[in-house]
């Protein structure tokens, strides 16, 4: 077995705005895009976190693509 180079998926740019967004939250800060409706969720949070990453250019792997409407 060949010994493979492990390599972060994620940046640590991506790391500290996830856990900012998770932080905001926790208190009650973090609003959503267009609507700016309160975040409720966890999963939410990191979304709005690797987003603002992305953004950014910091090391992530590229968003999923969306489903199109019929």
């Amino acid at each position: 077995m060949a010994a493979r180079k492990k390599t972060r998926k994620y940046g640590p740019k991506a790391s500290q705005d996830v856990e900012r967004a998770v932080r905001e939250m926790k208190q009650g800060k973090l609003r959503s895009g267009r609507s700016g409706a309160k975040v409720s969720t966890r999963r939410q949070a990191i979304a709005i976190g690797l987003s603002e990453a992305r953004k950014e250019g910091a090391k992530l792997p590229p968003a999923p693509p969306r489903k199109r409407k019929k």
